[in-house]
C-alpha cells in the first residue's frame, strides 16, 4: 500500500518555493517552541529553583512560538488567495483558449463545479498547511524529548504510532474513493440544479413532470451525494477511533504495564504522561487536516482533468498573441471538410457531417434548411471555426485554416446561436462605434423605446426572448464583420418583424457587402436567397 504525497504540494512548491519553505520553517518553529513549553512545564513541576529563569525562559518560547504561528498562518493565507485567484482566472482563459468542442463535452456543470467546489476546496487545504507543519514539528519535538526522558518509552511510541499510521492509512483509502464518488454526485446534482432552473416553467405547467422529477431525479441525486458524503464521514470517523484507540492503549500500556517492567518513579511517569497527553492534541490535529489536504488533492486533480496544466500555467504566464485583424471576405472555401462526434458510450452511433463543400462570396445570401438532427448547428459550429474538421480543408481568401490562424479566421464571423448568451456589455467594440451607431440600430430594430446604450452597457437585458434576440443581432451589426451567420433567429420573431428581418435587414447586409448565412424553416422566404443548402442526416 502505497501513500501518495499529495501532488498539489509540490505544485505550490514549484510555484514559488521560497515562500512555501519560510511558511514550513515558521510552522516547524512554532511547534519546537510548543515542545520547548513541554519541557519547561515539566522541568518546572519537577524542580522548584531556578523558578525566575524558568518563568522567562517560559515566556519568551510562548511568545516565540505565538508570533510564528501568526506569521506562518498571514502568510500563507495571501499566499493561498494569490494563488487560487490566478488559478481560477488562469483556468477560465485555458477554458477559452481551449479548443470548444472539448470544453463543451466535458459538460457546463462540471466547468462549473471546478471553478466553484473545487478551487474553493484548494484554497481551504493551502491555508490548512501551516498547522498542519506545526503540529508535525510539536509531535516530532515531543518525541525528541521523550527519548531523553526514555529510549523504552520512546520504543513504545513509536510502534503504537506507526500500527496507528498503518490502521488510519488503510481505513483513509478505503475513504478516498468514495470523496470522488461524493464529487460526482455533487456535479449531478448540479445538473438537475440547472434543469430546475431553466426548466421551470415546463415544471410549473406539468404536475407529473413535475413530480417525477423532484422524487426521481433531485431526490436520487440529493440522496446519492447525502449517502456518499455520509459513507465518507463515515469511514474517516472510524479512522480517527482506531487513532483514539492506538494512543489510548499507550497510555494505558505506560501506566500499568511499564510499573511492573522497570522501576518508575512517580514523577517518570507522571513526565511520560504529561508528553503524551500534551502530543495528542496536534496528533488528532494532524487526523483531521488529513481529510481536508485529501480533497484538496481531489479538487486539484479535478483541475488538471479539465485540462489546465498547473505545474506550468502558474509558474510562468504566456503573454497571449493578438490575433491579425479581420480584412474584407474575398472567398470563403470549403473543401470536403467532415466532422464527426465520438460514440457516447450509450451504444448510439456516433454523429458525422459532411463532406460539405461549399464556396462564399461577399454579397451573397444563403440558406441553410433540414430537419432535426440533420446537422444544421453543427454546420455552424463548423463554418465559424468553433468546431476542428477532421478531414478536407478550409480557405479563407485563399489562405489555409489550421490551428496556427484559426483564431484569425474565426474573427471574420459574427454569429447569432439559436442558444446564444446574451452580455450586458458591448466587450471587444471599438466605443466610437458604439457611441454613433448603437442609437440608430436601436431604431432600427424597434428597442429605442424600451432599452438605451449608455457607457456601452444595455440598461436591460430583462426582455422577451424575441427582443432579447434583437440586441444579439444589434451586438452582431456592431460588430461589423465580413461573414454573418444566424441560426433560428426569426423563430422567435412575430410574424410582422420577420417580415423586416427577410425583406429589410439581410438585404442591407447584402448591399453592405456581407456573406450572410441564414438557418431557417421559412420557406416563403428562399426566393430572396441565392442558394439553399439542404443537410439530411449530415449530408448536404
Amino acid at each position: 500500500m502505497n501513500v501518495r504525497f499529495p501532488a498539489f504540494i509540490l505544485f505550490l512548491f514549484q510555484r514559488s518555493r521560497s515562500v512555501m519553505a519560510a511558511m514550513v520553517c515558521v510552522g516547524v518553529l512554532s511547534g519546537l517552541c510548543s515542545a520547548g513549553v513541554l519541557a519547561l512545564i515539566n522541568r518546572a513541576l519537577q524542580q522548584h529553583d531556578q523558578e525566575g529563569v524558568l518563568a522567562l525562559g517560559f515566556v519568551a518560547v510562548v511568545a516565540g512560538k505565538l508570533a510564528a504561528q501568526i506569521v506562518s498562518q498571514l502568510t500563507l493565507t495571501r499566499f493561498s488567495q494569490d494563488t487560487t485567484l490566478e488559478l481560477s482566472l488562469t483556468l477560465c482563459e485555458k477554458i477559452l483558449h481551449s479548443p470548444y468542442r472539448r470544453t463543451e463535452a466535458y459538460g457546463h456543470a462540471n466547468i462549473l463545479v471546478t471553478l466553484t467546489d473545487d478551487v474553493s476546496m484548494l484554497a481551504w487545504s493551502i491555508q490548512c498547511l501551516p498547522q498542519l507543519a506545526m503540529n508535525v514539528a510539536i509531535v516530532l519535538g515531543c518525541g525528541v524529548y521523550l527519548l531523553w526522558l526514555s529510549w523504552p518509552t520512546f520504543l513504545l511510541v513509536v510502534t503504537a504510532t506507526l500500527l496507528g499510521a498503518w490502521g488510519y492509512h488503510w481505513l483513509h483509502t478505503r475513504a478516498f474513493s468514495t470523496i470522488y464518488s461524493s464529487r460526482e454526485a455533487r456535479a449531478q446534482l448540479f445538473r438537475h440544479f440547472r434543469s430546475l432552473t431553466e426548466g421551470l416553467k415546463e415544471l410549473t405547467l406539468h404536475r407529473q413532470r413535475r413530480t417525477e422529477f423532484i422524487n426521481q431525479e433531485l431526490h436520487a441525486a440529493a440522496d446519492l451525494y447525502r449517502r456518499t458524503s455520509i459513507d465518507a464521514a463515515r469511514q474517516y470517523a472510524i479512522a480517527e477511533a482506531w487513532s483514539h484507540f492506538a494512543f489510548y492503549s499507550m497510555i494505558g500500556v505506560i501506566l500499568f504495564v511499564f510499573p511492573l517492567m522497570f522501576s518508575l518513579s512517580t514523577e517518570s511517569l507522571i513526565g511520560y504522561v504529561v508528553v503524551l497527553l500534551y502530543m495528542m492534541s496536534p496528533i488528532w490535529g494532524i487526523i483531521g487536516i488529513l481529510p481536508t489536504v485529501e480533497r484538496g488533492q481531489v479538487a486539484f486533480e479535478n483541475i488538471e482533468r479539465l485540462g489546465v496544466s498547473l505545474d506550468n500555467s502558474l509558474k510562468r504566464r504566456q503573454s497571449a498573441v493578438l490575433p491579425a485583424i479581420a480584412g474584407k471576405l474575398e472567398s470563403l472555401t470549403l473543401e470536403a471538410v467532415t466532422f464527426r462526434y465520438d460514440a457516447d458510450g450509450r451504444g448510439n452511433d456516433p454523429f458525422s457531417l459532411g463532406p460539405v463543400s461549399l464556396k462564399l462570396c461577399p454579397g451573397e445570401l444563403s440558406f441553410v434548411i433540414g430537419g432535426n438532427g440533420s446537422g444544421k448547428s453543427t454546420f455552424v459550429k463548423l463554418l465559424a471555426g468553433l468546431y476542428v474538421p477532421h478531414s478536407g480543408e478550409v480557405f479563407l481568401n485563399g489562405a489555409a485554416i489550421s490551428d496556427a490562424n484559426r483564431d484569425w479566421y474565426r474573427e471574420h464571423f459574427s454569429v447569432v446561436f439559436s442558444d446564444f448568451h446574451l452580455f450586458e456589455k458591448l466587450l471587444g467594440i471599438e466605443e466610437d462605434r458604439i457611441r454613433t451607431s448603437a442609437d440608430a440600430y436601436l431604431s432600427s430594430l424597434q428597442l429605442d423605446h424600451k432599452v438605451q446604450v449608455k457607457d456601452g452597457q444595455f440598461s436591460t437585458v430583462e426582455l422577451s426572448q424575441g427582443q432579447r434576440k434583437r440586441l444579439a443581432l444589434l451586438t452582431a451589426y456592431l460588430e461589423d464583420r465580413p461573414v454573418y451567420v444566424f441560426d433560428e433567429w426569426a423563430a422567435d420573431q412575430d410574424p410582422q418583424y420577420k417580415e423586416v428581418f427577410y425583406l429589410k435587414l439581410l438585404p442591407e447586409l447584402r448591399a453592405r457587402g456581407k456573406s450572410v448565412v441564414v438557418i431557417t424553416h421559412d420557406d416563403r422566404y428562399f426566393h430572396l436567397g441565392d442558394r439553399v443548402i439542404k443537410l439530411e442526416n449530415g449530408k448536404v
